[in-house]
């Protein structure tokens, strides 16, 4: 009897240490799991096949100068204030703004600046914008800005990953090396920061906005266009702004 017991209790022990066994086995496997696939999370982005950039059109910008472009004595500034993720701000891009240069930025009448609002939209409205600054290092900041617009795909979809952004760079003929060091350095993530600061200041709500200053008798005057208006709202406020100077 005393035999059988033992043998029972073997028998049961053996049972356990089995089940023991076999639950660190499935716990060591679930875990492996678990690792590959966070793993395979952050190796993927970097694998994934990359879709081709789309090349923009060539445009000219009279003495650009990193994010300006014109006189910067003219009489009138415009400050634009954008997002390259904004879909208005891309309208704006091709419907109006080579007009806009051409008879009012050429003429040396206005001085035009392109300012981001920072993650306005989102981190790739940042990302974006500081591609931008990074290429202004390399005298390519419209560039950037027109290759940008041209590869707007949607909001935070990937169109302005690290890797896309790259091959834009690549596309416009930057100095990788110098581009890689910027941005990975956040050489501009203060400026853009400081974009978005300054468009809060200035009252501005919405992307596309343009800031339209200029001086009455020694006193700064502003005026505000919102949205992606064509070339006639454009010369209206201008004109109004010239005749109040008297020009």
């Amino acid at each position: 009897m005393e035999n059988k017991e033992m043998s029972k209790r073997q028998v049961r022990k053996e049972q356990i240490r089995r089940k023991e066994r076999q639950s660190r086995l499935i716990g060591i496997a679930l875990i492996s799991l678990g690792a590959l696939f966070v793993a395979f999370l952050i190796i993927y982005p970097n694998i994934k096949p990359v879709d081709a950039v789309v090349t923009a059109p060539e445009a000219s910008r009279p003495d650009a100068d990193f994010n300006a472009a014109g006189d910067p004595e003219a009489l009138i500034t415009i400050t634009e204030y954008s997002d390259f993720q904004c879909p208005y701000c891309r309208i704006f891009y091709e419907r109006t703004e080579t007009a806009l240069m051409e008879q009012y930025v050429e003429t040396g009448k206005a001085y035009f600046v392109y300012k981001s609002v920072g993650g306005f939209i989102g981190p790739e409205s940042r990302d974006a914008a500081e591609a931008s600054y990074c290429a202004g290092d390399q005298g390519k900041f419209w560039e950037m800005h027109d290759i940008l617009f041209a590869n707007q795909t949607g909001e935070n979809v990937g169109a302005y990953d690290t890797r896309r952004l790259e091959l834009m760079a690549d596309e416009i003929g930057l100095d990788r090396s110098l581009y890689d060091d910027c941005m990975s350095s956040g050489k501009y993530s203060d400026l853009v920061e400081q974009d978005a600061k300054d468009a809060t200041a200035a009252g501005i709500q919405a992307t596309p906005s343009f800031l339209i200053t200029y001086e009455v008798n020694g006193e700064t005057q502003t005026r505000i266009i919102q949205g992606a208006q064509g070339i006639e709202v454009f010369a209206q406020e201008i004109e109004a702004a010239l005749a109040e100077m008297g020009q």
